[in-house]
């Protein structure tokens, strides 16, 4: 039960709502990005099933609710009858998202949710934890992929991050394309390869490299990659052919000049027949290093990325919020009132929303609109959010991981090579043009005006 994986003052203000009489009220909120990270030219949506599997599966637990009665932030609101409605807490509500793996910028709702007001304030916290973080490392991961070109990357960083992070870690970085992690979890529960070798102990562990080798094959005959850096990269390389001959599947590298050593180490097993055998680089990757190294010609068939990836080292964070846009009048039948902020550096757009995607004749992405939801969609625009939860009923099964590869390969091969670019260089303001609709425009102007006329 996810119920307390959130943020204390969302039970207090569910349990205000709840006193003051404020649960039959329906409410729109929306969650997006306000800017891009440093070092980013887009983002890629990550994390929205985990929200749809956190709504069909919520729930207060006995346990929970006496648990709750004890926090004396709390205890003056834990009456019987709030305790009830706890008790049969579900969400009712309506959800809109963006599809995973969706290519996306500021300010552009990937989470829309309708829903009575108490439940969509206590979703704010898991949602926000849920999108940031995966968004957060599927983002990074898609730099590295792109990086990597032909070759292909396996996700290394799970002993760089919690647990449970971890896993969310591994499922992003697949998603956005990378070939297969070392978490051994990730892959029962997602399905994804896993993939590995030996760690240098296990060389370590022998009275001689040729030993270690030797042992690891009898072992996996029919998946041989060696460590081949323990002592001496070139011996090592050497020995492996040798000793594996045509079972060697491969060999990994770990330290040292990686390019120059990839060279030679090519060499080695080209020259003992072992042609088919890869080389795995490891030892500290990200992207420009990858870049750097496919730029020299080295022949590096896979890439391990952990610590870079999993922690997205250079941008650890994304400033994702989930902001009220809309609301039902205080009377029966009332019309909704848009909402809006309007403080320096934190202003949010009124009313429910919906994205526009247009692309240029060759199929790149070249403009995004932010519209009304109830504008009509343009001709030639590709509507970014879709149905996922009515009345709290998930709308279709969960989409299977390869659906989402497949959507991320056309996203980024839909960018301007631009925004494909890896370099640091600082990109101010979104790098695709994302406006806003004259009526959305009229509307942000009308409430504006509202908003100064009642602080009058």
């Amino acid at each position: 039960m996810d119920a307390l994986h959130t943020d204390l003052y969302q039970l207090t203000m569910a349990a205000g709502y709840f006193h003051r009489g404020m649960t039959s009220r329906v409410a729109t909120c929306e969650l997006f990005v306000r800017r891009l990270p440093s070092h980013r030219r887009f983002l890629v949506a990550m994390g929205l099933e985990r929200i749809v599997r956190y709504l069909e599966q919520l729930r207060f637990t006995d346990e929970q609710i006496a648990y709750l009665s004890t926090l004396p932030a709390l205890a003056d609101a834990m009456t019987p009858a709030f305790c009830d409605y706890l008790r049969s807490f579900r969400f009712h509500g309506d959800v809109w998202a963006v599809p995973e793996g969706t290519v996306f910028f500021p300010n552009e709702p990937l989470l829309r949710v309708t829903a009575p007001l108490i439940e969509a304030q206590l979703i704010e916290t898991f949602a926000l934890s849920a999108v940031n973080h995966a968004t957060t490392v599927a983002s990074k991961a898609a730099r590295i992929v792109l990086a990597a070109g032909d070759a292909g990357v396996i996700e290394f960083g799970t002993r760089r991050a919690h647990p449970e992070a971890a896993l969310d870690a591994a499922r992003a970085a697949y998603a956005v394309g990378c070939v297969g992690t070392s978490n051994v979890e990730a892959g029962m529960r997602f399905g994804i390869p896993v993939l590995g070798t030996a760690a240098h102990m296990w060389t370590m562990a022998h009275p001689t490299e040729e030993a270690a080798f030797e042992g690891y094959v009898a072992v996996f005959p029919s998946a041989a990659i060696l460590l081949i850096d323990t002592y001496d990269t070139l011996v090592g390389a050497a020995r492996a052919a040798a000793v594996a001959r045509d079972k060697l599947k491969g060999v990994r590298l770990d330290s040292g000049d990686l390019g120059a050593l990839s060279v030679a180490v090519r060499k080695i097993l080209d020259d003992a027949g072992c042609t088919s055998a890869k080389i795995v680089a490891s030892g500290d990757l990200n992207e420009h290093r990858i870049a750097e190294l496919r730029r020299a010609g080295a022949p590096i068939d896979l890439y391990g990325v952990g610590t870079d990836l999993v922690t997205s080292i250079d941008a650890p964070s994304l400033g994702g919020v989930y902001k009220l846009v809309e609301i039902d009048g205080v009377e029966p039948g009332a019309a909704r009132v848009p909402i809006a902020k309007f403080s320096e550096g934190k202003a949010t757009l009124p009313g429910a929303h919906q994205v526009h995607r247009f692309r240029d004749p060759s199929g790149k992405l070249a403009r995004d609109v932010i519209a009304l939801e109830s504008e009509p969609i343009p001709a030639g625009a590709e509507p970014l959010l879709a149905p996922v939860v009515k009345r709290g009923v998930r709308l279709a099964p969960p989409e299977g991981l390869g659906a989402v590869r497949a959507r991320v390969r056309e996203q980024l091969g839909a960018l301007p090579d631009a925004l494909r670019q890896i370099d640091d260089a600082p990109q101010p303001g979104a790098p695709v043009a994302v406006d806003v609709s004259p009526a959305l425009g009229a509307l942000v102007e009308a409430v504006r005006a509202r908003v100064v006329a009642g602080a009058r």
